[in-house]
């Protein structure tokens, strides 16, 4: 890994609950520069922080300590952890999102990203399956990396998960209660069944849908399409192979 550039940011605090990095989580920056991102990031009037900064370039920042509790993910969750800060690392990537139509993540950046992710996951044993988007966390609420990253070239050098999405669009109806059990296994958060309990897909449920459908379906039509028997498929078998374990045990 190349040499790592130091900026300490004011916004992190002690890890609680006996929480230790055993997630990383991954974001794109939604802002039109990488050094107005690292500024924001080290502004205490901001109250955001990251542990890291990848620029277009290759370029990694730290600001904050990997043993230290971030600012990054917000309300969120995964498999039984509510306070992701406390138990995860943020990775900032340099990218415009939403401003620029979601431009691709150039190649320098990719490779100082692997390289950071693995020494991370080196020094914290944390498993590829723990590698995750904000979008996986917060589903409704964020939507980076976005479609444009790159998580099957992150799976196949051994950072993160990944099976080839399904070929059929036209499979028959989505069955939203095998969906939701095969989502809470897999780790997505517990909020999916607010209003209707029953067969129907609520509100909750289809944000985290259009969160798996962004990771896991794309570049496969099933992404841009509503809920299928195919995909609620291709979860489960997600969830088969990685099923959630919590370290906070909870």
């Amino acid at each position: 890994m190349s040499d790592v550039i130091w900026r300490e940011s004011p916004n992190h605090t002690e890890r609680r609950g006996g929480g230790v990095p055993a997630l990383v989580v991954l974001h794109y920056t939604g802002m039109q520069s990488a050094q107005r991102a690292i500024d924001r990031l080290c502004d205490p009037s901001a109250e955001v922080s990251a542990h890291y900064l990848v620029d277009s370039h290759g370029r990694v920042t730290q600001m904050v300590d990997e043993g230290r509790r971030a600012w990054h993910a917000g309300r969120s969750g995964w498999g039984g952890i509510e306070d992701v800060n406390s138990w995860s690392i943020g990775i900032e990537l340099a990218n415009e999102g939403p401003l620029c139509g979601f431009p691709p993540f150039p190649e320098p950046m990719m490779l100082a990203a692997e390289d950071l992710i693995g020494a991370i996951r080196g020094r914290w044993q944390i498993a590829p399956e723990r590698v995750l988007g904000h979008a996986c966390i917060a589903p409704g609420r964020k939507t980076d990396p976005g479609a444009k990253f790159d998580w099957r070239r992150l799976a196949l050098g051994g950072h993160a998960v990944w099976l080839p999405p399904p070929v059929s669009t036209s499979d028959g109806l989505a069955d939203a209660e095998r969906f939701r059990r095969a989502a809470r296994t897999f780790g997505y958060p517990e909020d999916m069944d607010t209003q209707d309990r029953g067969e129907g897909w609520t509100s909750d449920l289809m944000a985290v849908w259009e969160a798996f459908a962004l990771r896991f379906l794309a570049p496969s039509p099933l992404a841009l399409l509503g809920p299928s028997a195919a995909g609620v498929e291709h979860l489960e078998a997600l969830a088969q192979r990685w099923p959630v374990v919590d370290p906070a045990g909870a």
